[in-house]
């Protein structure tokens, strides 16, 4: 026996126990609720310093649906990790900080990250971590604009992120980083996706400090074609698919669209009003205004897409 099969719902659920952590993140509440709809066993593992709307909706959920259990985490208690991930098969990692990222908790999301997977290395029933990471933690470099190609090969330069003060892909690179050379040290199966700029329902009202500082250096990102959006619902599909399917390995970059034109580029911005502003009655300009070279490819992602279609 398996085990998955081993780790079924106690009430004769079909599917197996899985773990979200942080599941009041914008993105790990998404997730929590497509494995709901698909019929698996949650444990919504929660942080006291989560988004507030999140939370309290993972709470009133948990008291229509016993298949969803919620636990109180510290990512820098190692203990109550393990408490919330015993008896699941696969661990979800989402980590953010819905106060915004600056250079002195960089730190905070990388020992959450050790925390995660060392946590998972004790658990015996976890058979594969999805690490919910950021197109930010491939992109940044010196000399992003002479590179043809950004893909899942592709890291940013730390010390690059330090010297323009861009925390929040310092925080994604560093935590990525770390995740994967102690994941491979305790032979633990992982995947990592690296999302674009998430947007979704009410992403404005609760996710606006970590949309921004996505968004920090915003500008070079469109000039060298590695600005890109993904929307949440995608997203989470995504989530689950590279944990059902076992084939799956490594970095997958995920969005669905680069920004490369100034219309994109102000329909993105209406999306995010009225965290990016625009000065009034701002148009624009004809249809000869410069086109950036998209550089980001995800064919990796498209290929286990097209073969797993039947799964969404």
């Amino acid at each position: 026996m398996g085990k998955r099969d081993q780790v079924l719902g106690s009430k004769g659920h079909d599917k197996a126990s899985v773990c979200v952590l942080d599941a009041s993140t914008y993105v790990g509440f998404w997730i929590v609720q497509k494995l709901l709809f698909r019929g698996y066993t949650v444990r919504a593992a929660v942080q006291n310093n989560g988004e507030g709307i999140i939370r309290k909706k993972i709470m009133d959920l948990a008291q229509t649906d016993d298949r969803l259990q919620t636990f109180r985490v510290d990512v820098l208690d190692y203990q109550s990790i393990v408490e919330a991930s015993k008896g699941c098969c696969a661990l979800f990692c989402c980590l953010d900080n819905p106060d915004g990222y600056h250079d002195v908790n960089v730190d905070y999301e990388v020992m959450g990250a050790i925390n995660v997977v060392e946590a998972c290395a004790h658990t015996a029933s976890i058979e594969k971590i999805v690490f919910s990471s950021s197109l930010t933690a491939a992109i940044w470099r010196e000399n992003i604009f002479s590179q043809k190609d950004v893909d899942e090969r592709t890291w940013s330069d730390q010390e690059y992120c330090t010297k323009k003060k861009l925390w929040y892909a310092l925080a994604k690179t560093l935590s990525e980083k770390a995740a994967w050379a102690l994941a491979m040290d305790r032979m633990l199966d992982m995947v990592s996706i690296n999302a674009g700029l998430v947007l979704g329902p009410a992403i404005v009202q609760q996710n606006s400090a970590v949309t921004m500082a996505y968004l920090q250096g915003a500008a070079q990102m469109y000039e060298n074609g590695v600005l890109a959006f993904v929307d949440v619902n995608f997203l989470a599909d995504v989530h689950i698919r590279a944990f059902e399917d076992k084939s799956t390995t490594g970095r997958y970059l995920c969005f669905n669209q680069i920004v490369s034109n100034e219309e994109e580029a102000l329909k993105l911005a209406e999306n995010l009003s009225p965290l990016i502003t625009l000065p009034p009655r701002y148009k624009c300009k004809d249809s000869e205004a410069e086109a950036y070279a998209e550089k980001l490819r995800s064919k990796k992602l498209n290929k286990l897409l097209i073969e797993g279609t039947a799964a969404f």
